[in-house]
């Protein structure tokens, strides 16, 4: 048997008639919880690559393009944010970012998993520090339940969680009920609010990304989506922004940049004021996309990636 056929490949299925595939060096864990399947794995290409249900999530290689854009934006444009919620991101990654800007006081990150954030905080080592930094109070229960029962208000709210699936944790996190029933009211005046979308792609912004978008759009008074392409994920990745208070002024790059500069512990390595401001330029496709997107996603109208999570 020759060499290359001895290789391990993992595949993951991105669709129904297409996949891909990469080459693993070793399983450093997989496991099933009680709400998820969980692997991690090291790749030559990404380095540590941790997947939930089969999907990947995060890798070494490109995790910061993704973790600085779902961050950073909207700390940038909240003028002093010192109350955070964070709702998923078991990785840690996010809650890294976070912790950066100097105004924040205060961390609240609920993780319905604790198997992800027990082994996340062991082995993915450059967000070991965050988990036990003392700004942080991180629960492992349903999101929705502690943000809802929860005593005060956040500056900032963060959607880190899985893509809507089928039989997954996280799919009544992306609805207008709970949108706008539950978490608008535990942003302070003058907060934001701000989550993954999902991909993002001309052929795929249709998917969930324009219905989560559109949702948004019906609860807040003003929204801004912006897309960027992280290789990892094969695809466009969207981002979508929500404003409690419809007159908080857009920063122009050089804004981004100099706020950057003075609130943010060291230098971020892939966002600046330019590529913000190209993230937020969508292709023409897309803004169709956006523009004919009639859906609301709700309880009873539930729309999933492709896929499917974990069932009980």
């Amino acid at each position: 048997m020759s060499e290359s056929s001895k290789r391990l490949w993992l595949e993951e299925e991105l669709g129904d008639d297409y996949r891909w595939s990469y080459r693993v060096t070793s399983v450093l864990f997989s496991g099933k919880s009680e709400f998820q399947e969980i692997d991690l794995v090291d790749t030559p290409t990404f380095g540590k690559v941790l997947l939930l249900d089969g999907k990947m999530q995060s890798t070494e290689s490109d995790e910061k393009i993704y973790h600085e854009l779902l961050v950073h934006p909207t700390f940038l444009h909240h003028p002093n944010p010192k109350t955070v919620f964070i709702m998923g991101g078991g990785e840690g990654a996010t809650l890294r970012e976070v912790l950066r800007h100097k105004s924040v006081e205060k961390v609240v990150m609920v993780d319905i998993d604790k198997v992800v954030t027990d082994f996340c905080a062991k082995h993915l080592t450059r967000n070991t520090a965050a988990f036990n930094d003392p700004r942080l109070k991180l629960i492992n229960d349903d999101a929705q339940m502690q943000l809802k029962n929860w005593e005060g208000t956040f500056d900032i709210i963060i959607g880190d969680l899985a893509d809507p699936l089928d039989g997954g944790p996280c799919y009544q996190l992306y609805t207008q009920e709970f949108y706008r029933d539950v978490l608008m009211p535990k942003l302070n005046p003058g907060g934001i609010f701000v989550t993954q979308s999902g991909p993002c792609g001309p052929l795929s912004a249709h998917e969930v990304f324009t219905c989560i978008y559109n949702t948004i759009a019906s609860v807040f008074p003003r929204v801004v989506p912006y897309v960027e392409y992280i290789p990892s994920f094969c695809d466009a990745w969207g981002f979508t922004m929500a404003f409690k208070d419809a007159s908080t002024p857009m920063l122009n790059a050089e804004q981004v940049d100099t706020l950057a500069a003075e609130r943010i512990e060291g230098e971020l390595e892939t966002l600046d004021g330019d590529t913000l401001k190209g993230a937020m330029q969508l292709t023409k496709l897309v803004r169709k996309a956006i523009a004919a997107e009639k859906e609301i996603y709700t309880l009873h109208n539930a729309k999933f990636i492709h896929g499917s999570g974990c069932k009980k």
